[in-house]
């Protein structure tokens, strides 16, 4: 994709000019309170890890596995891109709703996409509500395709 450069990771800019331009970059722990507005103002679906702890754990864990969008020194979308070894995993996809339409979501898979392919993974799965047809019409674009496997979800309690 244009404005994506080789592919590494880091500060990437889009095809624009000046003040206009889209950075996609890994967050860092400055950035988790606006990370977690911007799920929430992007009507992202609710989930019991939506908080500081649990975002600051993957940064921890992997620095590189949520990049952030930034337009003017403001987030306007996040991909958390993990590997395992064995899949990749795409979750909390989220562009605001005013910055929609502009590729910055495409964007960001396909930043994730050259990474995780980097790093030797060859299949990604990406987490993608059902009775969310926007998000479902995207990711068919992108040539995802929906899995007949069941996902199953249990909760631990916090240690």
């Amino acid at each position: 994709m244009a404005g994506e450069g080789s592919g590494a990771v880091g500060e990437v800019a889009a095809p624009s000019s000046g003040d206009d331009e889209v950075v996609l970059r890994p967050a860092t722990e400055a950035d988790v309170p606006a990370v977690l507005a911007l799920w929430i103002d992007a009507g992202a679906h609710p989930t019991t890890t939506d908080d500081a702890l649990s975002v600051r754990a993957v940064l921890a864990r992997d620095g590189e596995a949520l990049v952030v969008a930034e337009r003017r020194g403001r987030l306007v979308g996040t991909l958390i891109a993990t590997w395992d070894g064995w899949r990749g995993n795409m979750y909390r996809l989220a562009v605001r709703p005013e910055e929609r339409r502009r590729g910055i979501a495409a964007r960001l898979v396909r930043h994730a996409e050259t990474r995780l392919r980097a790093e030797g993974c060859r299949r990604v799965t990406a987490l993608v509500a059902r009775d969310d047809e926007g998000a479902v019409e995207f990711w068919t674009a992108l040539r995802y395709a929906p899995h007949p496997m069941e996902r199953y979800v249990r909760t631990l309690e916090a240690p």
